[in-house]
């Protein structure tokens, strides 16, 4: 392993607000390099209400970077923000992202997402809420975000006449397509679908959902982790299944499966013992599955006895390599460089005893971690409003972004990483 520091500033220094992006699945920097999308909060840290609102705008970067506000949402969270992107495969700067809607008859009502083109102002509200783009920009796959505020509350948005009683595995919800260009949306596979696929026992009583979805570089196949578990408040209870599938739900694949004894089902069980980032370090979890480029996905997970990270061929009985033993030993959020898939960036939760997290990049030639910095997180975060730093590539594989509170504030930093790649 190789420490070495590299420079890093905070994005907006002079603002007062606080900024994030979300997740790590996406680039922040627009195709030019000169545009970095933010959502702009007035706390570091809050519980978040149905009526709490982030703002939507940039920073331009060759305009020491003056924040441009474009809009203000209501359907977010601290995780995944409100899935702001760009809308790489459009013409132009379009950029989308997730809304409250007064449509009541909507399949999810209330919820919407928002298109906006920044050249000509133009706006348009899909039916939906976003939780994926593909790359070629021309479709979107959704999920119920009340039921994700139900099943993992991290990532779901909460609704004011809450909570909810949901069916467990239904027949008419599950992952939904949206044409971008027209708005219209179908189901491609439904939470009883998936309840059906390969079935195992621990499935019958509990409750189904759909996270982690994904679009491989060329749209042509989606990847997501079916999670179902009978005890949502207990997140070391969830199981896990790595699926991809055609865009159109057809071609579905079994990748992994992490079923297990739940000991944590006990009546006298007490989820309250369950440190804040357990579930994290697990070793039955299955997390941030990416595609590093149209067959191969890199996931945290257990597989042939070891946890560890993993590059799996999407297919069938498809090859499996361990990425990194001895090496990358906690979960993370981990991508390759778009520009050279020798680079796997990287990240660590914070550890129990400094709260240090760890930023770093892994070099698949010659099996070398270099950490890049560590950044402390105030254990006074909770599950719901930690910051992970969710570490991002810049288009050009030469620069990092990533969200921090390591200086009491929640902010965007880019890292310049040029001088290791």
């Amino acid at each position: 392993m190789n420490t070495r520091p590299t420079p890093c500033r905070r994005v907006g220094a002079d603002n007062p607000n606080h900024h994030f992006f979300g997740y790590y699945n996406k680039s922040t920097w627009d195709r030019s390099g000169r545009y970095l999308l933010a959502q702009q909060v007035p706390w570091m840290d809050t519980e978040l209400q149905p009526a709490s609102t982030a703002r939507i705008g940039y920073f331009d970067l060759r305009d020491n970077d003056r924040f441009h506000l474009l809009d203000a949402t209501t359907a977010w969270n601290w995780q995944m923000g409100s899935q702001l992107q760009w809308l790489d495969g459009a013409p132009g700067r379009q950029l989308i992202y997730n809304c409250r809607t007064d449509d009541a008859d909507a399949l999810y009502p209330g919820f919407g997402s928002t298109i906006v083109d920044l050249d000509s102002g133009a706006r348009r509200v899909l039916p939906m809420p976003v939780y994926v783009v593909a790359p070629s920009s021309r479709y979107a796959l959704s999920v119920d975000y009340r039921r994700l505020y139900v099943t993992h509350r991290t990532i779901g948005y909460s609704e004011a006449s809450g909570p909810f009683q949901l069916p467990l595995a239904p027949d008419d919800d599950g992952v939904h397509a949206i044409d971008l260009a027209t708005g219209a949306t179908r189901l491609l596979v439904s939470y009883q679908d998936l309840r059906r696929f390969h079935p195992r026992a621990s499935m019958d009583k509990a409750i189904h959902w759909v996270s982690h979805i994904e679009i491989n570089p060329s749209s042509s196949r989606v990847l997501f982790l079916h999670r179902w578990t009978e005890r949502v408040e207990d997140e070391t209870c969830f199981l896990h299944r790595l699926v991809t599938m055609n865009p159109d739900g057809s071609d579905m694949r079994l990748l992994e499966c992490s079923d297990h004894p739940l000991p944590q089902l006990a009546d006298d069980f007490d989820p309250n013992a369950v440190g804040t980032f357990d579930y994290e370090k697990s070793e039955y979890q299955i997390s941030h599955p990416l595609w590093r480029d149209d067959e191969h996905i890199v996931v945290w997970g257990p597989h042939a006895g070891k946890i560890g990270y993993h590059l799996y061929q999407d297919s069938v009985g498809g090859e499996v390599k361990a990425i990194g033993e001895g090496v990358l030993v906690e979960n993370g959020h981990m991508s390759f460089s778009p520009v050279n898939p020798r680079w796997l960036l990287s990240d660590t939760y914070p550890d129990a005893r400094t709260h240090e997290r760890v930023l770093f990049l892994f070099d698949m030639e010659t099996g070398r971690r270099h950490d890049l910095g560590s950044f402390y997180a105030t254990p006074a975060l909770g599950k719901e409003n930690r910051c992970d730093l969710h570490p991002r590539w810049s288009r050009d594989g030469r620069q990092v972004c990533i969200d921090s509170v390591h200086e009491s504030q929640r902010q965007m930093y880019i890292v310049d990483v040029s001088a290791i790649v």
